[in-house]
Order: structure tokens, then C-alpha cells, then sequence
């Protein structure tokens, strides 16, 4: 028997008729799944050491958030399976196979774990459970799916309903809602139930009952794969395409101002300003964790070196007093040089979303509200957010790290008028006088 006959012996098991199709297809973008219990990992898997036999020195990522949950649902199960056929390597996080192909293991909790793969590239990727990754961290892979060799460039994506991801696997893979520039040839999506893994419901029959007893909401997503089931975004109306510009489009002759969400594990402060027709334009951000409060009042005053600040508007809690200096937070960032008047928030959550809404609605064709291309943690935290489970019409707070940016906006929008209409009079912005702002 070859060597070539061996590697196909040791690829074990059947696939069910939608690992089939999901093993067939050549698009570039693959999503499989919808419904727990289909078979996913194990067809991931399968499919990754089967490119990697097909194909010597192909260079696979292999991603999931954490790389504990990768270790357990994948390199156990794959040394199990093919220990005799590949290699794992703790010290680069790699599983070699002896024709010089290799998947390299990832991990992706934070925006901030995308930087290690900017710049690098890779002929296949596959994303575990997409939909517990932002939009923002699926573009960064998007990228790295490149290459100068003979190799197919694909990546595959599992995935089931709700997570921060909900959004634009549905909408791109699901509903198919394309963007310009978004090839629809490009983006396959194979969904599964339990029902069609039949292996499954033999071997653990107790995991089906359990799916089936689960309360409505969860078995439509889970037992039947139902992506309605979730709200999902809370701002569909933000498109990159029509609320982002770039900085060379946004007028001169400005009102400027600040907002701001402080907390110590993130800082998110807005520079916004105000044309003469009342329209909104966010210029700058700064949005960074792990600064004091006065380091913060001092990143603040670099927002505004070029600009003339009228005022600068944050969370209502930096009035209260802190137990262990006595003083509140106000009172530390307004004492430092250059730091613009500080007002109190309204912090009305639903009234602000609402106007926030207002301010994404275009006005006769053109937008109100309009983000420079530079605020990129903005851009990518408003289509990340999503509908609380319990009060639809508030958003989320989790994931927690893509509501920072948003609230120091709902801050602003809340701290001016109603946003401009053609057919209303004596329109114009209004700031808050110095003598309220204290």
C-alpha cells in the first residue's frame, strides 16, 4: 500500500448529505451550519486535512475566540484521528503534514487580536463558530486570504444564530444583502440541522431531546436554525457606504465639540462638529483603555490642538464623588490644561437611541450624520451593536467592548437639537451656554 492510499484510509467516517455539500463546494466564502448539532466541526476539520493532503505547502489559519476552546474542539480531536499523519507544534501553534502543508492555529478574542495577522497571508482559512466574531475582525481575515501560488483561496465559516457575529453572517450569508464591491458568487451558505446528522442523533439521542425541550426562542436558533429568532443589529440603518467619508469631504467651517464615555477599562472620546445646515460630522476619536482620569483629560486635549472646542459632554457618573480622593472625576479632568468645559449627559438610553436613529435617517438623499473614514473603532462598533433581549428598543451591553464608541455618540446627539429638516425654521444647532454648563 503507498503513502497515498494511507492518508485516504486515514480520513474515517461518511458524510451526511449537507457535509457533502459543504466538502463540493468552491466558493470563496463557505458558511455551514445554523443549527447545533449538524456536524460542523467534524466536517471543518475533514475538509482542512483534505486540502492540506490535495495541495503540498497550503498554508491554513484555523480560528476560533479563544485558543483553549480551539485546543479542545480541534488539535485533541485531529492528534486523535491523525496523530500518525501530522505533526503539532506547541511552540508556533502549528499542525504540520510531512507534504509541507501546515494549519496554523488562531485565536481571536479582541479587535485588539486581529493585529497579529495584518500583513500575513494564508491560501485557506477557517473561522469556528463565525458569529462570536465582529464584522470588523471578519474583514481582517478577509484580507489575509491571499497569495502568489496555485493554491485555491477559500475560507470556510461555521456558524449558529446570535453573537456579537449575528449580524453579517446573516445578512451575507442568509438573506444575501450585498454591498457594493460584495460579489454574491462569492458567499455559499449550506445550512444543517441535528436532524441531518444522523450519526449524531443515533450515537447521543438524549443531546436531541434536550435541543427539543429548550425554551421557543432558543430551540427555533439552536434545534432549527432560525436567524429571525434574534433581533440582531440595532442600527440597521448605518451603512459604511452612506455614513462614512473621507476626511478631505467634511466641510472647514465647523462648531466643534467633545463627548466622551470614560471608564478605566476604555476611554472613547469623539470629536464632532456642526455645519451651517445643522449636519453632523464626527472628526476625529480616541479611543484607548486603561488611562486614569487624567490621563484621559489629557488624550482628550489632543482632539482639540486643531480645533476651537466649545464644550464637551460625558456620562453624568464623573460628577459623583470618588471614596478614595474625595473628589469626582469631573473635578480631576476639568483641572486639566486645555480641557474644554465639561457637561453632564443625558444619559436617557432609549430617547438617545432614538435620536441617534434620527440623525442615521438621510434627509432629502443625503445623510445628517456623516463619520470620517479615520474613526475606525466607531465604524465598526455601530453595526456591531445589538437589540437587548429584554428592552428591543435599547442596546445591548454585550459584548461590552462595542458599546463604548456609541454611547459617547448617543452623548452628543442627546446633548444638541433635533436633527436638521428641510421643511422646519430656526433649525440651526444650539450650544449649551457656558452658564449651564455646570
Amino acid at each position: 500500500m503507498n503513502t497515498r492510499e494511507e492518508q485516504l484510509l486515514r480520513i474515517k467516517g461518511r458524510p451526511n448529505e449537507k457535509q457533502k455539500r459543504f466538502f463540493a463546494s468552491r466558493a470563496r466564502y463557505t458558511a455551514y451550519g445554523g443549527a447545533r448539532g449538524g456536524g460542523k466541526s467534524w466536517a471543518l476539520r475533514r475538509k482542512l486535512v483534505g486540502l492540506c493532503l490535495c495541495y503540498a505547502g497550503i498554508r491554513c489559519l484555523l480560528v476560533r475566540r479563544s485558543y483553549a476552546e480551539l485546543k479542545a474542539n480541534h488539535v485533541r480531536p485531529l492528534e486523535e484521528e491523525y496523530g500518525a499523519l501530522l505533526t503539532y507544534r506547541e511552540s508556533d501553534k502549528s499542525l504540520l503534514f510531512p507534504n509541507g502543508s501546515r494549519i496554523t492555529l488562531g485565536f481571536c478574542a479582541s479587535d485588539r487580536d486581529t493585529l497579529r495577522y495584518q500583513g500575513q497571508e494564508y491560501d485557506i482559512i477557517a473561522i469556528d463558530e463565525a458569529t462570536q466574531l465582529s464584522e470588523y475582525q471578519f474583514s481582517i481575515f478577509k484580507a489575509c486570504l491571499r497569495g502568489v501560488s496555485d493554491a485555491p483561496r477559500r475560507m470556510y465559516l461555521t456558524c449558529n444564530p446570535g453573537g456579537v457575529g449575528h449580524a453579517w453572517v446573516k445578512r451575507l450569508f442568509v438573506e444575501r444583502q450585498f454591498y457594493e464591491g460584495e460579489n454574491p458568487d462569492d458567499y455559499c451558505f449550506i445550512p444543517a440541522q441535528v436532524y441531518d446528522n444522523p450519526i449524531l442523533m443515533e450515537a447521543d439521542p438524549d443531546y436531541v431531546r434536550q435541543l427539543e425541550s429548550l425554551p421557543k426562542k432558543l430551540k427555533d436558533a439552536w434545534l432549527y436554525g432560525r436567524w429571525d429568532v434574534f433581533e440582531g443589529q440595532f442600527f440597521p440603518e448605518f451603512r459604511p457606504d452612506v455614513h462614512v467619508c473621507s476626511p478631505r469631504a467634511i466641510p472647514h467651517s465647523l462648531r466643534c465639540f467633545i463627548s466622551f464615555d470614560y471608564g478605566f477599562d476604555m476611554l472613547a472620546a469623539l470629536l464632532l462638529g456642526v455645519d451651517k445646515d445643522g449636519n453632523l460630522f464626527v472628526l476625529k476619536e480616541i479611543c484607548l483603555p486603561d488611562l486614569t482620569l487624567r490621563a484621559a483629560a489629557e488624550k482628550i486635549t489632543e482632539l482639540t490642538r486643531e480645533h476651537t472646542v466649545e464644550y464637551a459632554v460625558a456620562s453624568p457618573d464623573l460628577w459623583n464623588r470618588r471614596q478614595d480622593t474625595g473628589k469626582s472625576g469631573f473635578e480631576i479632568m476639568q483641572g486639566t490644561p486645555l480641557m474644554p468645559p465639561m457637561s453632564a449627559a443625558d444619559n436617557r438610553r432609549i430617547p438617545g437611541w432614538r435620536i441617534l436613529r434620527e440623525y442615521l435617517s438621510p434627509r432629502i438623499g443625503q445623510p445628517v450624520l456623516r463619520i470620517s473614514s479615520e474613526c475606525e473603532t466607531l465604524i465598526r462598533s455601530l453595526p456591531a451593536l445589538l437589540c437587548d433581549a429584554i428592552h428591543p428598543e435599547d442596546a445591548s451591553s454585550e459584548p461590552h467592548d462595542i458599546t463604548h464608541a456609541p454611547e459617547a455618540l448617543r452623548y452628543a446627539v442627546m446633548s444638541r437639537a433635533q436633527p436638521y429638516r428641510e421643511q422646519s425654521k430656526n433649525n440651526h444647532f444650539r450650544f449649551k451656554t457656558k452658564s449651564t454648563l455646570f
